[in-house]
């Protein structure tokens, strides 16, 4: 067990660290929320410029985000050995709305690189312990060195009215602690180290509830969902590499936007005669003067007259602007190869695509989706595992080590390719709940599905046998005839 010195230290440590990652979560969500600098412009563009185009993005880093996590959709978790999905740990999946949350939690891990899983029992329902996705800019985990995987302590963190909170969870107890907010940058490094001493952690008033606490599952209670990691470095976010791309594609329309307020409409010129000019008179009215004309008159009016017999009129072309909206194109095309979103995700342009083409098409996405499952499904079975720990179900949870999670098929699919496939598995044995799954239900609607079948089998068990055995479909038997008479009957 820490002593409270011990426990204080670790949270200063594992809050420095949260604080220097913090700034690429956050500039990872601005991004995603579309709100980007002007950058990659001049001095000279950027001084007259910023301003006016200052809130407009063209925001690609959203739906190169948001793609895969279309596609991740966790649908049960299935221990070795066993045939079918796990109805309990379901229930504690749905009743704490992981359905919804869990696409949070992809999300997030998409875009700052991890996300993180908390799981505590509930006192007042022990069957159903508390399941809560946390950003990766309000909780860290630590590992014990040399591991991807053993946990050796966790922190989560959050700001509420002028304090700072945080709850360090270790194998064996946790700790609340709480301190005063920092005034910032407003303060000399002096005072401000002075206030650093006063304003340290201290431990968090709970009530009736012990602190520490201790942790009865025996383990960290947090698991962390790496995005891409690595070997011997940091996970990778999805949208770190769409980030300078995004700037220069912000550039390119404002440069578009410049040059369709200048030179998107032909210009007219006037060569060989004198601008003209309005005479100035006196009270009197006598010409005393004269002023140039304000050309924005001829432009209003479009009317312009020219004494000169030697002037000229001629004209400027417009500016193409196409050039740019085809630089665009290729920016927008890198975009999608480098992060294998599908172009008519990004490009918004379908043509006349056969199935096999399309799902051709979506390779990269469907690869990229499966490689989420892999890492996530991981983290998630540790997730049931401590689910079932704070269930008290430890020879369960244990049993979960080597179990798996159930996902949707990332794949888009057919559906009459999709059902002439699974027709002929069936007629080569393969079962029908099996082919059920395959087919895209859930373990639940698969579950409601063959009581459905029990159901009309007692109704009607001659066309259930006829069903299952690939020969005529449920529905009425029709009447046997009777056999024909023999032709020597009723003859003496």
């Amino acid at each position: 067990m820490a002593t409270e010195e011990q426990a204080r230290r670790l949270v200063d440590v594992l809050a420095t660290e949260l604080t220097s990652r913090s700034g690429a979560v956050l500039r990872h969500d601005r991004y995603y929320r579309g709100k980007h600098p002007l950058r990659f412009a001049s001095d000279e563009f950027r001084k007259y410029c910023a301003d006016r185009y200052e809130g407009f993005s063209d925001n690609w880093v959203q739906p190169v985000a948001d793609s895969p996590v279309e596609r991740l959709t966790v649908t049960g978790v299935q221990a070795p050995g066993q045939v079918k999905a796990d109805a309990d740990l379901w229930e504690v999946w749905q009743r704490n709305g992981l359905d919804a949350d869990s696409q949070l939690g992809f999300l997030g891990a998409g875009n700052a690189a991890r996300a993180f899983v908390l799981v505590w029992g509930d006192p007042d329902d022990e069957d159903t312990p508390c399941v809560t996705f946390e950003d990766a800019s309000s909780a860290i985990v630590q590992y014990e060195p040399g591991s991807r995987r053993r946990r050796r302590a966790a922190l989560k963190m959050w700001q509420d009215g002028y304090s700072d909170f945080a709850t360090l969870y270790l194998p064996d107890e946790v700790w609340k602690f709480e301190r005063p907010l920092s005034a910032g940058d407003k303060k000399s490094p002096q005072m401000a180290e002075a206030d650093a001493v006063m304003d340290s952690w201290t431990p968090r008033e709970t009530g009736s509830e012990p602190n520490p606490q201790p942790n009865p599952m025996g383990v960290v209670p947090m698991v962390e969902l790496p995005n891409r990691p690595l070997l011997a470095s940091e996970p990778v976010s999805d949208v770190a590499g769409v980030i300078a791309m995004q700037d220069a594609i912000n550039l390119l329309w404002a440069l578009l936007f410049n040059n369709a307020d200048f030179a998107s409409l032909m210009q007219r010129v006037v060569t060989g005669a004198e601008i003209p000019k309005l005479p100035i008179l006196d009270a009197n009215g006598q010409k005393v003067g004269e002023k140039p004309i304000d050309l924005k008159k001829f432009v209003t009016d479009r009317i312009l007259w020219l004494e000169n017999p030697d002037a000229k009129v001629d004209s400027w072309p417009a500016a193409q602007l196409d050039a740019y909206t085809k630089v665009i194109e290729v920016c927008v095309g890198h975009i999608a190869a480098q992060t294998r979103t599908p172009q008519h995700y990004l490009v918004g342009k379908m043509a006349n695509l056969s199935g096999d083409a399309l799902i051709a098409a979506e390779t990269g996405l469907v690869k990229r989706v499966e490689e989420k499952q892999l890492w996530f499904g991981q983290a998630l079975r540790e997730v049931f595992q401590l689910i079932c720990l704070a269930r008290g179900e430890d020879a369960k949870g244990k049993a979960l080590a080597a179990g798996s999670v159930l996902w949707k098929d990332p794949q888009s699919r057919n559906i009459a390719q999709l059902t002439d496939s699974l027709l002929k598995l069936k007629q080569i044995g393969f079962p029908f709940e099996w082919l059920a799954l395959r087919f895209g239900l859930t373990p639940t609607e698969v579950a409601v599905l063959m009581d459905m079948r029990a159901h009309e089998a007692e109704q009607d068990p001659v066309a259930a046998i006829l069903g299952a055995s690939g020969g005529a479909p449920p529905g009425p038997v029709p009447p046997v005839p009777p056999d024909p008479a023999p032709a020597d009957a009723g003859v003496p």
